[in-house]
């Protein structure tokens, strides 16, 4: 896990919690912007599920169980792919709120996938 790459997932999740949760607040419905925050979040847990098999490949090695940290990449992908199928399925403003909540739940497996490769 390259530190850099985690912090990025950090802010893009971070960001996309945010803009789900003020639209949300709004009570507005799931938009182009709001469900693209979540692909955006996406697209960064898989930029760091393709850099983390190239680490390991190169030879590095993981402070934690290297299965464990790849559950926690497996399932952080679900998340968001999960919170976007809801808001095209039910699009409501509590659809963009279950976005906002899909945001916060990557950071914080992100945090603990960072402990458990030995950078936090």
């Amino acid at each position: 896990m390259v530190d850099w790459l985690y912090y990025s997932l950090l802010a893009v999740s971070f960001g996309s919690a945010s803009v789900c949760l003020i639209a949300g607040m709004f009570g507005r419905k799931p938009s182009l912007l709001t469900m693209g925050s979540a692909v955006l979040t996406e697209v960064a847990l898989v930029v760091q599920l393709i850099a983390t098999i190239v680490l390991l490949f190169m030879g590095a090695q993981s402070k934690g169980d290297v299965v464990e940290f790849f559950g926690y990449v497996l399932v952080a992908m679900m998340v968001p792919a999960g919170a976007v199928v809801w808001a095209l399925a039910e699009r409501n403003r509590f659809s963009t709120l279950v976005l906002a909540v899909s945001g916060l739940t990557v950071a914080i497996m992100a945090a603990r996938m960072a402990q458990i490769w030995g950078l936090a």
